[in-house]
């Protein structure tokens, strides 16, 4: 590192006592020689051999080896010899014959006298001089340099070839010659940063070295080549920044390429298999059974789908990405591609969301189908079973729980035509995409099931409500038939009450003629208003039979309500009969009497003949009889008009006027007895 006075460098050559190899001590000096610039050469060279360790032969082996290496650059050798030296005279002869031969001056000089030659500051330690050295510290630095050079060397012209290559030639060339030399065969950030840490140590060691205590070499600058070192960093970071840009151009058209090669992925599948899945798929199936299987395919179909539609919206977003990056040269071709898969993605959306929607359609109205049909069905098991009911209310209750089934029916029928009509709109909006097929076979069986399934629940519904009707007149029929038992039974009632009237009301007979033909009158319309109750209640009857004859069945009641309607209607007419003969007797009795209690005593003439007394006696007689006689009915039994009090009163009433007509008789019979006498 020092400099002889001629600012010639110095090169120091260590000999030691083992055996030197020349051929590598000739490799050394040319690469040590290698290091200088060619204006340090052109300066000279001085060589100091220390051979203070070595032999003779070697040293001078190795000054005539000097020659060879570097005949020219030499212009002094410096041979530092041992304190026991060599044989002097044969040492000095024969450097100094071949002085001219070799070119350069070769003088012995010991150690301590080598600064008359050279400065003891261009000196190391070893030579008594002060310059500082350190052979690892520059062995070091130097391997670094070496390896900084030949890497950085080595991946220039990698990536001038990278970068050139994509510069020059087609599109397909650039494309091939980026493949092949694309990754550089050392990374350019390490070998920056090495260059860097190199050039940031000599920087600080050539101007820090008076502050550091470590004098400045000119080897530092020279021999290790800063300038070099800051030419070789500049000529990296443009060829690293043409690289990045380069690998940025070629990672964007990988990007791109990669996205377009995706994109064609999602849009052959969706346009492929995945249309060839919707196009097997056109039915809806012909009960909730087969549309919920429907369903659960079409669910794996969706599943299928949603894997591509997520790598749809990753390659939107990817596209997005690279539409803000703003490259002009791409968003046509970027657009195209985001334009194409959004069209290809939503047309087959829409294609799920329809087929979804049309199943769900068609899961609805076979549902509403199958409430209906069981709603059909248990009204047609409710016509089915034959109607016995108890009496008239729950007839009624069975009546109304039809008319609401039957409006039930309506309600569900409404919603099945609304549903299948629903389903009809929406299958003929099937054609509008059709999977890219004709679908009218297709649609045709769907049609036809639909309205196959809406047709056929018309009729069992249109059955129904025949048998519904004829169900309903024969329950209103049955409501009549219970209503004129009902009634019957009633009338039959009225009836046993008017007799009991009859019986114990209808009791008194009139004090005179007048009243008792007013009594007879009352009774004549008493019976008017029996014999109108038990035409009505004949009447019912009459309608209980032919309703039975219509109904097909026997009444329960009507049975005994007729003879009881008889009988007590036979009951009623024989003690009518007998009210009715009592009153007239009373009638004749009273007129009969009030007629002879009239008739003045002047004229005894009317009297002649006393047989009208004993009539009026005989009839009222036959009265009284009569009053104390029971009503004696068909079967057997008796009854008597009101109480014995109640007839004793009546009775009393006709004793006390035939006591008046029997006084009357005796006075008439008087005048009789006096006319002979005198």
């Amino acid at each position: 590192g020092g400099k002889d006075r001629r600012s010639g460098l110095i090169l120091t050559i260590p000999l030691c006592l083992e055996q030197t190899s020349m051929d590598e001590l000739s490799v050394t000096l040319d690469y040590l020689l290698s290091i200088p610039s060619e204006k340090c050469k052109a300066r000279g060279f001085t060589v100091i051999v220390d051979g203070r360790k070595s032999q003779w032969n070697v040293v001078k082996t190795v000054v005539l080896m000097l020659q060879n290496v570097v005949p020219a650059e030499v212009s002094l050798v410096c041979v530092v010899k041992p304190d026991e030296f060599w044989d002097k005279k044969v040492t000095h002869f024969c450097f100094w014959k071949e002085k001219d031969r070799l070119g350069f001056e070769v003088i012995l000089v010991s150690a301590n006298k080598l600064t008359r030659y050279i400065e003891p500051c261009q000196l190391t330690e070893d030579f008594g001089g002060t310059l500082t050295y350190d052979h690892m510290d520059w062995l070091n630095k130097r391997l670094v340099f070496e390896k900084f050079t030949k890497e950085s060397t080595s991946l220039l012209d990698e990536l001038a070839l990278i970068n050139n290559g994509g510069d020059k030639g087609t599109q397909q060339e650039r494309e091939r010659s980026i493949d092949l030399n694309f990754l550089p065969s050392v990374d350019p950030e390490m070998v920056l940063q090495t260059g860097h840490e190199l050039l940031s140590e000599l920087q600080q060691r050539r101007f820090n070295g008076s502050d550091g205590g470590v004098s400045w070499s000119p080897m530092d600058d020279e021999l290790l080549a800063q300038p070099q070192v800051m030419k070789l960093l500049d000529s990296l970071r443009e060829q690293y920044t043409r690289y990045q840009e380069v690998c940025r151009q070629r990672s964007k058209r990988t990007q791109l390429e990669e996205i377009q090669q995706k994109v064609m992925q999602v849009v052959n599948w969706l346009e492929g298999p995945g249309s060839e899945q919707l196009r097997t798929q056109w039915g809806i199936g012909d009960s909730i059974r087969a549309s919920q299987a429907l369903q659960q395919k079409h669910e794996e179909i969706e599943s299928q789908h949603s894997e591509w539609f997520a790598v749809y919206v990753e390659l939107n977003q990817q596209i997005a990405a690279l539409l803000n990056a703003g490259d002009e040269e791409d968003l046509v071709e970027l657009k195209a591609l985001q334009q194409q898969l959004s069209d290809v993605c939503y047309r087959q959306a829409s294609q799920l969301e329809f087929r979804q929607n049309l199943l769900q359609a068609a899961l609805e109205f076979h549902s509403v189908a199958q409430d209906l049909s069981q709603q059909l069905d248990g009204l047609l098991g409710m016509l089915c079973v034959d109607v016995a009911p108890a009496d008239g209310a729950s007839i009624q209750q069975t009546l109304k729980l039809l008319e609401e089934k039957l409006k039930s029916v309506d309600l569900g029928l409404q919603g099945l035509r609304e549903k299948g009509q629903s389903l009809l709109d929406q299958i003929s909006n099937q054609a509008s995409w059709a999977y890219g097929k004709d679908v009218t076979i297709e649609n045709k069986e769907n049609v036809d099931h639909i309205q196959g399934v809406m047709e056929d629940m018309q009729l069992r519904k249109q059955r129904c409500e025949d048998m519904v009707d004829v169900r309903r007149l024969k329950m209103l029929q049955m409501v009549q038939l219970f209503k004129c038992e009902e009634d019957a039974a009633q009338a039959v009632e009225w009836l046993s009450e008017l007799l009991d009237a009859l019986l114990k009301t209808h009791i008194r007979l009139g004090d005179d003629a007048q009243e008792t033909k007013v009594l007879l009158e009352k009774h004549r319309k008493f019976v008017d208003v029996a014999q109108s109750t038990y035409d009505y209640g004949r009447q019912l009857l009459q309608a209980t039979v032919v309703l039975c004859q219509s109904l097909r069945c026997t009444s329960r009641s009507s049975g005994d309500t007729l003879p009881r309607l008889n009988r007590v209607w036979k009951q009623f007419t024989i003690t009518s009969e007998e009210r009715v003969h009592r009153l007239e007797m009373a009638v004749t009795f009273h007129s009969s009497a009030e007629k002879i209690l009239q008739e003045c005593p002047e004229q005894p003439e009317a009297f002649n003949e006393m047989e009208q007394f004993d009539e009026i006696e005989a009839v009222g007689k036959s009265l009284l009889d009569r009053l104390t006689v029971p009503v004696v009915y068909p079967d057997g039994s008796e009854q008597y008009f009101g109480s014995p009090s109640d007839m004793a009163s009546a009775a009393e009433h006709i004793r006390e006027k035939m006591k008046l007509v029997s006084l009357k008789k005796q006075q008439l019979r008087q005048p009789e007895a006096t006319t002979p006498e005198s």
